[in-house]
């Protein structure tokens, strides 16, 4: 529908041109007839959308079920810590101010993170923000490879960075 909306609006415009340098108003009734079809089809793609229960174009998808196959993906280990409020339940975090040796070290790990669907941030998989939305696991390399990035309330890049070294100095030189 969107493209007829396109169409009837480059039509308007198209109309609009001879109606600016002649003298007949023919053609500005016209530019206006056709912005107002575009309008109409916009407001009747609107309206069916309402009815079918079909998200809009730009509607968030962090409410969606995520699956895999015919399994929802849980997120094993995440605490229920319900939003303070409603109005943060679509709030997106912040990105994690991370220090560049953590995430030279971060880059090279396979450890397992939790990524929201159509969300930028990558969690660990006890952070309050992800709570028990639906996610889905991936390595944090492929994480940041795809382009997500980490989340401040539960800072995966300093966790895991530090984690890594911990196990480094633990184990016998």
């Amino acid at each position: 529908m969107l493209y007829i909306v396109l169409l009837l609006v480059l039509a308007a415009l198209g109309l609009l041109v001879p109606a600016l340098t002649g003298d007949q108003t023919f053609w500005a009734w016209l530019s206006v007839g056709a912005s107002g079809a575009a309008a109409v089809v916009l407001v009747l793609d609107w309206w069916l959308r309402r009815r079918s229960g079909a998200p809009a174009a730009g509607a968030s998808a962090g409410d969606r079920q995520v699956t895999v196959g015919d399994h929802q993906v849980g997120t094993e280990g995440a605490e229920d810590v319900a939003p303070s409020s409603p109005g943060q339940a679509n709030v997106e975090p912040d990105e994690e101010d991370t220090d560049a040796a953590d995430s030279l070290v971060v880059s090279d790990l396979t450890d397992e993170v939790r990524v929201l669907d159509e969300r930028p941030r990558y969690h660990l998989a006890a952070c309050s923000w992800l709570a028990s939305r639906p996610s889905l696991a991936l390595p944090v390399n492929e994480a940041r490879q795809l382009g997500f990035t980490p989340c401040a309330v539960c800072r995966p890049d300093s966790g895991l960075a530090a984690r890594k070294r911990a196990a480094d100095q633990s184990e016998p030189a």
